[in-house]
C-alpha cells in the first residue's frame, strides 16, 4: 500500500514539472485585459473547452476511467476542425484531477489523429466556450435557463 502511494506521487510529481502550455503571441490589442485585486492578468489566446467523456468519446454505463471510450465522429471531426482554424482547443476533463489519467488521454487523443492539446479542469478568463455533455446554457447576466424543449 504505501509503496503504491509513493509510485503515484512520484508519477504526479512527474506530470507537474511537465510544460504543456501551448503559448502564443496572438493577442487582442482591442479587449481590456481583466484585473483581479488590483492586477492585470497576462494576455493569453482565448481557448474553447471540449469534455471528453460522453462528448469527445462515448461514455455509457459500462465505461469505466480504466479506459477511454471510441471517438465520437462528429465531435472529433469538430474539434479537428477547430485546430485546423487556428483555434486553440483544451481537453476540459474531471479526468485531469488525476495526474495518472493524463498519459491515457494523451495516448488517446494520439490514437485519434489529434495533437498533443492542452488538458484541464479548469476554466479562466479566456475560455470562450465550453462543450460538454453535462451544460446546461444559461442566458448571460439574467439567469434564464436556454433549453431546447
Amino acid at each position: 500500500m504505501l509503496n503504491s502511494i509513493k509510485k503515484y506521487f512520484k508519477k504526479a510529481q512527474e506530470e507537474v514539472s511537465k510544460d504543456y502550455s501551448i503559448h502564443s503571441s496572438a493577442f487582442f490589442p482591442d479587449q481590456d485585459l481583466p484585473v483581479i485585486g488590483g492586477e492585470v492578468l497576462q494576455r493569453s489566446k482565448p481557448w474553447v473547452g471540449v469534455d471528453l467523456d460522453g462528448t469527445l468519446a462515448y461514455w455509457d454505463s459500462s465505461s469505466s476511467i480504466e479506459q477511454i471510450g471510441e471517438a465520437v465522429p462528429a465531435m472529433l471531426a469538430l474539434v479537428k476542425k477547430m485546430i485546423h482554424n487556428n483555434m486553440r482547443v483544451k481537453i476540459f476533463t474531471a479526468r485531469a484531477n488525476d495526474p495518472e489519467q493524463l498519459g491515457l488521454i494523451r495516448e488517446w487523443l494520439k490514437a485519434n489523429g489529434l495533437p498533443e492539446l492542452e488538458i484541464t479542469n479548469v476554466k479562466d478568463y479566456y475560455m470562450q466556450r465550453l462543450y460538454d455533455d453535462r451544460c446546461i446554457q444559461v442566458e448571460r447576466n439574467t439567469g434564464r435557463l436556454i433549453a431546447d424543449d
